[in-house]
């Protein structure tokens, strides 16, 4: 149990340092959208996997969201990355903008049904 712990800590120290990289005025523009996709899926109340699908259901959990991290700070200059590390920044305004994500994860839905139902008709 500890480990599971210490493993959501270390996901949420990521997203934080994504957040000060996204920030940060000389992250390269690719990178920031990527590194914008990664953090609004990881807010999202919306998963890719519905959590209720056995196995699969966790796999954004497990594999998509810490699979985005790792992309997203190798597209990043290491200098960056280091000065953002030591960055303390104000979350305060973030409280009600959780919808953002959900949206984005609503139109991913979408747009991936719009696609099979394309290819199957």
């Amino acid at each position: 149990m500890r480990s599971i712990k210490n493993w959501a800590k270390n996901i949420i120290n990521q997203l934080e340092l994504l957040y000060k990289i996204y920030t940060h005025s000389k992250t390269p523009w690719y990178a920031k959208v990527f590194i914008g996709v990664v953090i609004a899926y990881a807010l999202s109340p919306i998963d890719l996997i519905p959590d209720f699908i056995p196995i699969l259901g966790y796999m954004d959990d497990f594999l998509i969201l810490p699979l985005g991290i790792y992309i997203s700070l190798k597209l990043v200059p290491k200098e960056i990355v280091e000065e953002c590390r030591n960055m303390d920044v104000d979350y305060s305004r973030f409280k009600d903008k959780k919808i953002v994500g959900a949206l984005a994860t609503i139109l991913i839905w979408i747009l991936l049904v719009y696609i099979i139902l394309k290819k199957l008709s």
